[in-house]
């Protein structure tokens, strides 16, 4: 960590506060002073000096910060500063803006592909890199999609269509129809159809 880090580390509670509200007016230039700054704050619990009882509050209240741009402050120096110790000239070449649309796929990705983001963001103009997570989000949205939920929907989708009602009233109309059925009959049904539908998706994954 360079020398300026450790001199942000070495300030008293009140300079580190005016150090926030200084280096909050120049956002993009300072992000990751600032990152350091408030991370520091909301992990010693700095802010109940203030008198507040969350961080959110903290922020919200003392620098007109809204907890969610601070959250993604913290979140980047805490990422790629801290952990992953990449170059501060890198971070600020990437820039803000950048850096907080690959962090969460950073944060959850091994080691190597945390590299291979870090570069990606650095080459990638921001348009095609918002369009490449994107596309990464949409492909795990898919893989990860569970076939009876899918089955599901689709159902609810046709009944509603149906019977021209919301998927609230679809339930009254349901539970109309059914009132009176034969349960016997219904268990045996969805029995049958539950071993179908299981079996067919066991030879889906197979193939």
């Amino acid at each position: 960590m360079t020398e300026k880090y450790e001199q942000i580390e070495k300030m008293s509670p009140e300079e580190k506060f005016s150090a926030v509200a200084n280096l909050k007016e120049k956002l993009e230039e300072n992000f990751v002073s600032l990152g350091q700054l408030l991370s520091e704050i909301k992990r010693s619990r700095l802010f109940k000096v203030k008198g507040y009882e969350n961080f959110r509050e903290f922020v919200e209240a003392e620098y007109s910060l809204s907890g969610s741009l601070a959250g993604k402050l913290v979140s980047i120096f805490d990422v790629f500063i801290e952990e992953m110790d990449v170059d501060e000239g890198t971070i600020l070449d990437i820039g803000f803006d950048r850096l907080q649309m690959i962090q969460p796929l950073v944060r959850k990705a091994d080691w190597a592909d945390r590299d291979d983001w870090v570069q990606k963001a650095e080459e990638m103009p921001t348009r095609e890199l918002r369009d490449h997570i994107k596309e990464i989000k949409k492909e795990e949205k898919e893989k990860n999609l569970d076939p009876k939920k899918v089955f599901i929907d689709q159902y609810l989708e046709r009944m509603t269509a149906i019977l021209n009602c919301s998927r609230t009233e679809l339930n009254y109309k349901l539970a109309l129809y059914f009132q009176d059925s034969d349960t016997e009959s219904i268990r045996d049904v969805v029995r049958q159809r539950q071993r179908e539908f299981e079996d067919e998706l066991k030879k889906e994954e197979h193939h």
